[in-house]
């Protein structure tokens, strides 16, 4: 039996706003169910400590993967 061992890689928000090329406010309001701009597959925030949030880096490359299989949403002048 071997030993297998992964790395789990956390973002926090100023890795996922580099690594995405967004700001800040489009994280949270992709997160809002309340925004225009909500995303319900957007993946959810992990809690790390009393004000501490990240995502799993996984998930969001996964998010981005499926993202690029949707087909373009022509967008209204």
């Amino acid at each position: 039996m071997s030993n297998v061992i992964q790395t789990v890689n956390i973002l926090r928000v100023p890795a996922l706003v580099k690594k995405l090329g967004i700001g800040r406010s489009t994280v949270y309001d992709w997160l809002d169910p309340d925004s225009d701009r909500f995303d319900p597959t957007f993946p959810q925030r992990v809690k790390l400590g009393a004000k501490a949030v990240g995502w799993l880096e996984s998930e969001i490359d996964a998010w981005v993967l499926s993202k690029t299989k949707q087909p373009l949403t022509p967008v209204s002048p």
